[in-house]
């Protein structure tokens, strides 16, 4: 039987690059594509990829086992929530009634993020921690976060592991890092971290640095993390045997940068476009992350967790499916004034 696909956060910066992507990708074949939407104008901009509007609400647990289990969906890519686990499991259940009914594998893609496995979440950073590592399921079982929300978030990730194998939906938790470029799809085109940077740095008028050991961070163009949740999608349609649940995370990523590296090229940028004063990056005090926290609607604790910190979380999984990123590490760095000027542009 064919598979039936559904994309939630396709107005989104990574969902609406996926959704473009599709649309572009010569796939093995499936039944039907669907996008979740909130309004007729969204409904009305996925159809241009050729994907069907869903209109119903993620947290309410009956209309997404009516839309799942009726259109027969087989396979959920969530994009939308990476912290509370509540959904994933509405969409876990209801995936697994499909499979029950129809005897075929149901798939759920869980969307992540780098910061899960790093210094803030308490996973190892003194070595190289790879996406493919045996064991991966119960380092992030051991972890422990110091602030409440990237604690919940990983539970939520263990979660999603642990309901897919208690209802036999096969899971993925798919982990993006810093991403950058400008997103193709219809809705938000600019990213999270880099944006964070450049608004902090607008609000205090300079650029500064949260770390003072230069940590690095995994990083990855836009488009290379559209094409790895492609390459992942193309073999389960392939109907390939691919690592899941406990084995199943995928990190998207060519390579890590200096976070200080970063923010100098961010603070070059502004200061020549006239945003900040000067492109010396100091290390925050007190005064720096409360202003900086008022800017990004963060309490002070999570300025650090929103562009900061050490993760040595590294890219195997997509390789073993064929995937390999177009962009290499340094391409932010070369790149860096496009991206300012696309932040600029599009903030709100």
């Amino acid at each position: 039987m064919p598979h039936k696909v559904l994309i939630t956060g396709g107005s989104g910066y990574l969902g609406g690059t996926l959704l473009a992507r599709l649309a572009q990708t010569k796939l093995p074949a499936y039944e039907k594509l669907y996008a979740l939407v909130r309004s007729d104008s969204q409904a009305e901009s996925v159809k241009q990829y050729g994907a069907e509007p869903l209109t119903f609400s993620p947290r309410d647990e009956h209309a997404v086992r009516e839309n799942v289990v009726k259109q027969g969906i087989t396979i959920v890519f969530f994009l939308i929530d990476a912290f509370k686990a509540d959904s994933q499991v509405y969409f876990i259940r209801a995936l697994a009634e499909v499979g029950a009914s129809t005897g075929q594998d149901v798939h759920f893609l869980h969307t992540s993020g780098a910061k899960l496995f790093s210094s803030h979440t308490g996973a190892p950073t003194d070595r190289p921690l790879l996406d493919s590592e045996p064991g991966l399921y119960e380092i992030q079982k051991s972890q422990k976060a110091t602030l409440d929300g990237p604690l919940t978030a990983v539970a939520t990730n263990n979660t999603v592991i642990e309901q897919g194998e208690l209802h036999g939906v096969k899971t993925y938790v798919f982990v993006p890092c810093i991403v950058y470029g400008k997103g193709e799809g219809f809705g938000n085109p600019i990213s999270i971290q880099t944006v964070a940077i450049v608004k902090a740095a607008k609000a205090t008028g300079r650029v500064y640095k949260v770390d003072a050991n230069k940590p690095s961070w995994p990083v990855c163009h836009v488009v290379d993390n559209a094409t790895l949740y492609i390459a992942l999608l193309s073999k389960i349609l392939e109907g390939e045997s691919v690592d899941h649940g406990k084995q199943g995370y995928y990190l998207a990523s060519s390579g890590s940068v200096v976070w200080e590296d970063l923010y100098s090229g961010v603070a070059k940028s502004l200061a020549e476009k006239g945003v900040i004063d000067n492109d010396e990056v100091p290390l925050a005090d007190d005064s720096a992350l409360q202003k900086m926290a008022a800017a990004l609607g963060v309490p002070k604790d999570f300025v650090a967790f929103s562009l900061g910190g050490r993760c040595t979380f590294t890219a195997a999984h997509g390789r073993s499916l064929g995937w390999k990123p177009e962009y290499p590490p340094h391409h932010i760095l070369d790149t860096i004034d496009e991206e300012v000027q696309l932040i600029l542009d599009n903030l709100t």
